[in-house]
This record gives C-alpha cells, sequence and structure tokens, in this order.
C-alpha cells in the first residue's frame, strides 16, 4: 500500500474504529472485541508507511521528483496520524491525538464522525455529552484480543458510508457470516435490535461457533485415532514384507548354490565322456595294430 490516499483511508478506518470503541464502553459494553481488528489495521498503516518512504526513495533514484515531492508533501501528516492513534489505541491521550482522531481525512465521512462522537440519549430523554477519551483500556504494548468484531450503532438500518469504505479497504470478496446467500447476514439479522440486543446476539454467535469448534475437534480427534490404527497396520505390514523379503534372500541364496553344483555335476559328466572316449580308442589301436602283425 504505497498510495498516500490509500492510507488517509485506512486513518479514517481506523479512527471511526476507535471512536466506536469508546462508544462501546460508554454504554458499558465490552468495547475490547474491536482490539484485534485495529491492532491489525495499525499494523497495516505502519507497514502502509514503510512502503511509502521506500516508493519515495525509489522515484528520487528514477528522477520523478513531482512524485517524489507528492510522497514527501503527505509522510509527516500521515506519521502523524499513526502515531497519534497509536497512542490513542494504548489509552495514551492528547489533545493532539484526540484531536486527530475527531477529524476525518474526507469530509464526506464528517457525518460518520460526528455521529461516532455522540452518545446515545439517555433514559430520561435528555442528550448526553459527546463521548470522552478513555484511558480505562491501558494495556502492554503488543498485547492483542482477536475476535469477531461488530459495529454498534443506534439505528442499524440507517444508511452510512462505513460499508463504502470498507470495500474499497478490504475489497468485493470480503468475509460475510452467509457467503451463499448475499441477501442475509448480520446487517439483516441485527435489524431493529438494540445495541444490548446485539452484543447478546454476537455473543450467541460466538458460542454457536464454539460448539461448531468443539465437534469439530470431537471429529479431528476421531480421524487421528483412525490414522493411527491405520499407521500401526502399516507397521505390521512393513514388518510382514520384511520377513516375506528375508525369506526371498534365503531362498535365492539356496537355488544359487544348487544351480553350482549341477553347474560342476555337468562339467565332471563331461570330463568323464571324454575319459571313456580315449580309453576306447587306445583299445582299438592296440586290436587293430595286433591284427595287422
Amino acid at each position: 500500500m504505497s498510495n498516500p490516499n490509500q492510507l488517509y483511508l485506512l486513518a479514517d478506518h481506523i479512527k471511526l474504529s476507535l471512536l466506536e470503541r469508546q462508544r462501546a464502553q460508554s454504554l458499558n459494553i465490552n468495547g475490547d472485541s474491536k482490539d484485534g481488528h485495529i491492532s491489525r489495521s495499525l499494523d497495516q498503516f505502519r507497514d502502509g508507511l514503510a512502503a511509502l518512504e521506500t516508493e519515495q526513495k525509489r522515484l528520487e533514484e528514477a528522477g520523478d521528483e513531482e512524485g517524489s515531492l507528492t510522497i514527501t508533501d503527505a509522510l509527516p501528516g500521515l506519521q502523524k496520524q499513526y502515531n497519534d492513534l497509536t497512542s490513542q489505541f494504548h489509552g495514551f491521550s492528547s489533545p493532539s491525538s484526540a484531536s486527530t482522531l475527531t477529524h476525518p481525512n474526507d469530509p464526506a465521512l464528517s457525518p460518520d464522525f460526528q455521529h461516532a462522537t455522540t452518545s446515545p440519549a439517555s433514559p430520561n430523554g435528555a442528550p448526553s455529552a459527546p463521548v470522552a477519551n478513555s484511558t480505562s483500556n491501558l494495556r502492554p504494548k503488543g498485547a492483542r484480543t482477536v475476535s469477531k468484531t461488530v459495529r454498534f450503532s443506534d439505528n442499524p438500518t440507517s444508511p452510512s458510508a462505513t460499508p463504502d469504505l470498507e470495500a474499497q479497504l478490504f475489497g468485493e470478496n470480503r468475509y460475510r457470516d452467509n457467503p451463499a446467500d448475499d441477501s442475509m447476514g448480520y446487517r439483516d439479522e441485527a435489524s431493529g435490535m438494540t445495541n444490548t440486543q446485539i452484543h447478546a446476539y454476537h455473543q450467541r454467535i460466538l458460542d454457536q461457533q464454539d460448539e461448531q469448534l468443539d465437534v469439530l475437534g470431537a471429529s479431528i480427534a476421531r480421524q487421528r485415532e483412525l490414522s493411527m490404527r491405520i499407521g500401526d497396520e502399516l507397521d505390521e505390514h512393513v514388518a510382514m514384507l520384511d520377513d516375506v523379503d528375508a525369506a526371498v534372500d534365503r531362498h535365492q541364496g539356496r537355488l544359487d548354490r544348487a544351480r553350482r553344483q549341477v553347474g560342476r555335476m555337468a562339467r565332471s559328466a563331461g570330463e568323464s565322456k571324454q575319459m571313456i572316449a580315449i580309453i576306447i580308442l587306445i583299445i582299438v589301436l592296440v586290436l587293430l595294430i595286433a591284427i595287422l602283425k
């Protein structure tokens, strides 16, 4: 991601996620469920800054002054936003980072930021003050809580630019709860629910997934046991084949010895025939000499 515009878009996405986490905490709902998603987005932001610096050096070497100047102008602001967002994520709030968090890079997202920074109405009907930056989520650097995330909203059916933002970031083939039917998904199931009901619905989904993982784990255990049995059976067959191989070697040795004995007997028989023929010829010669005398 070596395009400054993409990094500005990613920064707005992280800001909205941080604001939603603060909003969830103000509603006494566990906002840590978004930490894994935010942490991965910050890592992607950091990698994008590194790629942008590499691209700047490449353009400088290639002599593209205009492209290099464009990246040079954008880098300080992007680096400052990354530092401020990282501080906000780890609970170190400051006026500078708070200002960065509440101001979008894209003016078209201003309504979303305004909605995310405003708390829902209190039970007596009076509107609450804007959500304050929370520092209660302080954690060691590098700690992550990976979990499925949910976007909270007072009116889940109201249109928002956030889905389009996510589509631009992650593409059209991003994960869906029900890939076989695009007309049904989390937003349809959660339509008309309050934030508390959405959180309960989210927890129910996680419980169902845990049950499915347990079933999958049991199936994998059975397959492992079956594989071990097959392995034992194969070991027995290998031992049997080794025995057969040894027996074949023994019989082959016996056949070789028998072949050598037969060869010796054949040679001996051939020598005996020659000796008999010589004796017969000697006798005939003796008889002829006696007759001729």
